[in-house]
């Protein structure tokens, strides 16, 4: 009779326990108030894209919400586009020693070719897709979204994957996890907290190049897609500073949308995964988080998926390591000078001779292509003059770079070890971050023309307006992820002053900072584009350099110049990072690492 009245008992609090409570009532409008608004700018992106052309860009705020709308579908499409990319491409950076040959390079080159330069060969790609619709138009937008967005989050995660501690992935292989499970288990969690502030810098960092992204123009063909850049594109055009107000207001309302709803969620969520073995003194928290762990239903629909995504983690799936992979011609080519495992180091050393022949050939093949397609519309006293406006813009770049650093870190460094202090600065970084150099430019054009000032000069801040967050973002992620023990021995031995700066936090810190720096400069670079060239109605004032050369070349559609000055900027930030960052990169990976 008790058994039954146990049973009866545990069978109601079951029964109970899928009842909604108060908490539940608060969390289900806010979910279907999500998933409407995401259907509903779904379903306007499958309208024929002559809508486009009717339906022109209107400067009444009452459209503001609308635009608002599309905009932040448009970076959260990027953004899981980024993280997808983030996570294959890192990973094979990092896992494989041939594939980083070509891979690295390649993002170092990514990061530098200009949005404006994706925006001229990708537009008619997408729209060829889906002919007469709008989201050929939009697929354009999200991936010139996603090119401003994609490179920082892979860069932090490749630099997470390479500075794993020595000691965790000893334990790893100690409990014979295979390559699936360490990559779910160890590799991926220990790169959350620096991977999330750089999703949010992405995020951020994607406001700067909105406008080239919605508000396309290549050539004779003009393609504007409803959304804030684009009203901001007009607003420009028109000289409207009340419309460029509203922007503001509406880029703050956003901002701060997504810092409540995804980003603080995210960083309290990530705590967990902090490398230390004593408790952190302030935890991040979030009202949002807070609430979905209060929930009843909700608590437990989402179980089965958290149950279900662990066990995916746990799957003793045993995948061919990256670092030992061979390619079947590499093999075999191998194969032909080597027959016992006591030579198995020549065999490895005959395939990268292969390897390195392969990539050197296809190099040199698109460096061919390249060069007989620009020739045809370029001379040789342009390429001249090109090389030489990159040696402006690399100046500018180097010197602004610096100057970010010399003010950022110290910063960074002081809001990342105080989590309370960084609760309350994130939403304030991530929209000085997402402020848009464009809404400067009626400032810095009045005050040129009215002052006669140099443009060369005064531009120049334009250049690291956005970019410097970048390093910012980097170091308050390496501040955040040091760990207390580390903190509490500095403490303990009484280091101070500078001599824990140079001894404690700045080695600690610095692989993430060295991130920072190359995207930091990577996205000045692009940046250069939009800062170079400025206009505030008909008013136009153009520095010298390659972004300005870039932009203008885009706008009359002229390719081999177009071709030309990508490359250049190319080979710039290529042998930048690699006379530069890259050395002190692998400095920070063998000699710096937290084990």
């Amino acid at each position: 009779m008790d058994f039954g009245f146990n049973l009866t008992r545990t069978a109601n609090a079951s029964a109970w326990r899928l009842l909604p409570n108060r908490w539940d009532f608060v969390a289900f409008p806010l979910i279907i108030c999500i998933l409407a608004l995401t259907a509903v700018g779904f379903h306007e992106t499958l309208a024929p894209i002559s809508t486009l052309q009717t339906q022109a860009i209107s400067l009444d705020p009452s459209n503001l919400p609308e635009y608002a709308l599309r905009t932040t579908l448009r970076m959260l499409a990027a953004m899981v586009a980024s993280l997808v990319f983030t996570l294959i491409y890192g990973t094979l950076a990092a896992k494989s020693r041939r594939a980083s040959i070509v891979l690295v390079p390649i993002l170092d080159i990514l990061q530098s070719v200009p949005v404006l330069g994706y925006i001229s060969f990708t537009v008619t790609f997408f729209l060829a897709l889906f002919p007469g619709r709008v989201f050929g138009a939009e697929l354009a937008a999200i991936f010139a979204i996603f090119t401003s967005q994609a490179w920082n989050m892979t860069f932090s995660f490749y630099q997470s994957l390479r500075t794993v501690p020595r000691d965790l992935d000893e334990v790893s292989r100690g409990f014979h996890l295979t390559n699936w499970q360490r990559f779910w288990k160890l590799e991926v969690p220990f790169s959350m907290p620096g991977l999330i502030w750089n999703m949010m810098m992405s995020m951020s960092g994607g406001w700067f190049f909105v406008v080239a992204s919605e508000a396309i123009v290549v050539g004779n063909r003009t393609i504007v897609l409803p959304g804030i850049g684009a009203y901001l594109a007009t607003a420009i055009g028109e000289r409207n500073l009340g419309a460029i107000g509203w922007v503001i207001l509406a880029m703050t309302v956003v901002i701060l949308a997504y810092d409540q709803l995804m980003f603080r969620p995210l960083v309290a969520w990530a705590d967990k995964f902090r490398m230390e073995n004593t408790s952190s003194g302030n935890v991040p928290e979030s009202w949002l988080l807070d609430l979905i762990r209060r929930t009843r239903l909700i608590h437990q629909l989402l179980v089965p998926a958290g149950w279900l995504i662990g066990k995916l983690a746990r799957v003793p799936l045993r995948l061919p390591s990256l670092q030992g992979v061979k390619l079947p011609l590499l093999a075999s080519a191998a194969s032909v000078f080597t027959s016992t495992p006591a030579r198995a180091r020549n065999a490895s050393r005959i395939g990268d001779i292969v390897w390195a022949t392969i990539v050197v050939a296809l190099t040199a093949f698109v460096v061919w292509k390249v060069t007989v397609f620009v020739s045809s519309g370029v001379s040789w006293r342009e390429v001249g003059h090109v090389f030489w406006l990159g040696l402006i813009t690399l100046f500018r770049v180097v010197v602004l770079i610096a100057i970010a650093s010399v003010i950022w870190v110290p910063i960074g460094v002081l809001i990342g070890l105080r989590p309370a202090l960084a609760s309350k600065i994130q939403p304030l970084a991530q929209f000085l971050a997402a402020f848009p150099a464009n809404l400067l430019f009626p400032v810095f054009v009045v005050v040129i023309v009215k002052f006669n000032l140099n443009p060369d000069i005064w531009l120049s801040p334009l250049i690291v307006l956005g970019t410097q967050w970048y390093i910012l973002f980097n170091v308050i992620a390496g501040a955040t992820s040091y760990p207390n023990d580390y903190r509490e021995a500095a403490t303990n031995f009484q280091i101070k002053g500078w001599q824990w700066w140079r001894q404690a936090i700045l080695p600690g810190i610095f692989p993430y900072y060295v991130t920072g720096a190359i995207t930091a400069s990577g996205g000045a670079w692009n940046a250069s584009i939009v800062a170079e060239a400025v206009s505030w109605g008909n008013t136009k004032i153009v520095a010298h350099g390659l972004g300005a050369y870039i932009a203008e070349s885009t706008v009359n559609g002229d390719y081999p110049k177009i071709i030309l000055g990508i490359a250049v900027m190319s080979l710039f930030v290529t042998l930048f990072n690699r006379l530069l960052w890259r050395p002190l990169f692998a400095f920070a990976e063998a000699r710096l690492r937290l084990d």
